[in-house]
């Protein structure tokens, strides 16, 4: 087997978080947009994934737009104290579901404010600024002013903790130098790996990385390696991907998203799956070239 144990925890917004969360996106119609086909599952999912352990579940009210907070606070209000819901602002949904930047300061400011009315909480445990550069690609660009506005809004006492979402090493320097960042959400998997570099440097900081898309989102890896591994240690593919991300580094903090409980119940278990040092060899080795292969 593998020379060492993933650590089961890592901080986040000053609790030690159990590392395997839950990300809230697909409780929403398709295209993240409208309300799920099957209300009741979508509850029954949130419930299972507190009652599994889960202490950390990713969301925002551009998802819907509104939908997977109300369906949250349904679900889950009044919270457990031990739940960290973190939040994303920075977007906004038109009317044929256009991903579309929102951004400004006063923009921001409702964004908060309407993430606090339905989860129906004083202060959010941390807000996330999405940049919206290229959709899933980080794109370069100063990102002082929309910072600034979130420091402001956390000195008023709405906003626990800041993160950041799509963003490069530069960004991330330079909102540092503003307020303390807890956390930085990035695309990131066993194949898409363009954020090794930014993964090492966090943890070498202790703030907590979480990849969006670790199993590839909208489009889910397909691999023969995943395939391979998982045959020989008895595990799905996706329970490979996600072991495989707490293997990686120990700030991260995957958090996948499903509106299945059976698939909710196959992530928690890979938190606990041991990968033998051949299986890390193989994965580590995996490039984008050999997923859908």
């Amino acid at each position: 087997m593998s020379n060492f144990t993933p650590k089961p925890t890592f901080s986040l917004a000053g609790r030690a978080v159990r590392r395997m969360g839950y990300g809230a996106m697909q409780l929403a119609g398709p295209n993240v947009f409208g309300p799920p086909k099957d209300r009741g599952a979508a509850i029954a999912v949130l419930r299972e994934a507190v009652a599994a352990g889960i202490d950390h579940i990713d969301t925002s009210d551009f998802y819907g737009p509104h939908i997977t907070n109300l369906l949250i606070r349904e679900a889950l209000h009044p919270y457990p104290d031990d739940l960290t819901i973190v939040t994303k602002i920075g977007a906004r949904r038109d009317h044929a579901a256009a991903w579309l930047p929102a951004s400004e300061p006063e923009e921001l400011r409702q964004q908060v404010h309407d993430n606090l009315r339905n989860l129906r909480v004083d202060a959010l445990d941390v807000v996330n600024l999405r940049v919206i550069g290229n959709l899933h690609a980080p794109s370069e660009g100063s990102i002082e002013r929309q910072v600034t506005a979130l420091a402001e809004l956390q000195r008023e006492g709405l906003v626990r903790h800041i993160g950041l979402s799509n963003v490069t090493s530069a960004q991330v320097a330079e909102a540092r130098s503003i307020v303390e960042i807890v956390c930085v959400q990035n695309l990131y998997n066993v194949v898409q790996r363009e954020d090794d570099a930014l993964v090492d440097e966090l943890a070498a900081k202790g703030i907590a990385f979480v990849p969006f898309f670790p199993l590839g989102g909208f489009t889910p890896i397909q691999s023969s390696v995943l395939a391979k591994v998982a045959q020989t240690i008895g595990a799905t593919p996706r329970q490979v991907a996600l072991a495989w991300l707490l293997y990686r580094s120990p700030n991260i903090l995957p958090i996948p998203g499903t509106s299945s409980v059976a698939h909710l119940r196959e992530n928690v278990d890979a938190a606990t799956l041991e990968l033998p040092d051949t299986a890390l060899a193989e994965l580590d080795a995996m490039s984008v070239s050999q997923a859908n292969g």
